[in-house]
C-alpha cells in the first residue's frame, strides 16, 4: 500500500517535472522606459490616463484609496494585479504585465496592488526595476489584496469588465499573448 503510494507520488513528480520542461519561458521584462511608456498611452481618456500619469508610482491609502479610485473608473475595463517584490512568480509575469498595459493601456485601466511586502523600499526597487506603465496600491498588511482578489496568494488578477462584472485569474500569466487575451475577454468585452 505504501508502495502503491510511493510510486503514484513519483510518478507525479516525473509528469511535472516534464511539463516543466515544456512550460514557455517568462516573457522578458520590456526594456521601455517610464517615459516611453506615458509617450505610447498619450491619448489615452482621461481616467486611464490619470492613471498613467502616476506610472510607478507606489501609492499610499490602502483598500479606502483603492476602493476609490475603482469607484472613479466605474464603466471602465479594469486589470488588477496582486504582486509582491518577493514572490517569483510575480517576477516571472511582469514582463507580461509590461507590455499588455502598453498595448491595451488606452482601453483598460491597469492598476497594481503591492500585497504583503513588509518593507516599502523592496517594493520601490522592484517598481524601479521592471517598471510598469500603472501605479499600485501599497498594501503591507495584505487586507487590501485579499479583500479585492479573494485570495492570500500572489500573483493574482482581478478583471472587471465595464458592467462590474469580475473574473479572477489565479497564478502568474505565461505570456503577455494570454494576458491581453484575458483582458479582451473579461475586461473589454471582447
Amino acid at each position: 500500500m505504501i508502495a502503491a503510494g510511493a510510486a503514484a507520488v513519483l510518478a507525479l513528480l516525473a509528469v511535472g517535472l516534464v511539463e516543466l520542461r515544456r512550460s514557455p519561458p517568462a516573457p522578458e521584462p520590456t526594456r521601455l522606459t517610464l517615459a516611453q511608456m506615458r509617450s505610447r498611452l498619450t491619448g489615452s481618456p482621461a481616467p486611464l490616463a490619470a492613471l498613467h500619469a502616476q506610472a510607478g508610482e507606489l501609492l499610499a491609502g490602502g483598500l479606502p484609496a483603492l476602493r476609490a479610485r475603482l469607484a472613479g473608473l466605474h464603466g471602465e475595463g479594469v486589470v488588477i494585479n496582486k504582486w509582491a517584490s518577493w514572490c517569483q512568480p510575480c517576477r516571472s509575469e511582469i514582463g507580461a504585465f509590461q507590455a499588455a498595459a502598453v498595448s491595451l493601456g488606452r482601453q483598460a485601466a491597469f492598476i497594481g496592488i503591492d500585497s504583503a511586502d513588509t518593507n516599502r523600499s523592496d517594493a520601490l526597487a522592484f517598481m524601479h526595476a521592471f517598471p510598469v506603465s500603472y501605479p499600485s496600491y501599497y498594501d503591507e498588511s495584505g487586507r487590501a489584496g485579499s479583500a479585492i482578489t479573494d485570495s492570500t496568494f500572489t500573483p493574482v488578477t482581478v478583471f472587471f469588465n465595464r458592467a462590474g462584472g469580475v473574473y479572477i485569474h489565479q497564478g502568474p500569466y505565461p505570456s503577455a499573448a494570454k494576458l491581453e487575451e484575458d483582458v479582451r475577454r473579461y475586461a473589454l468585452d471582447a
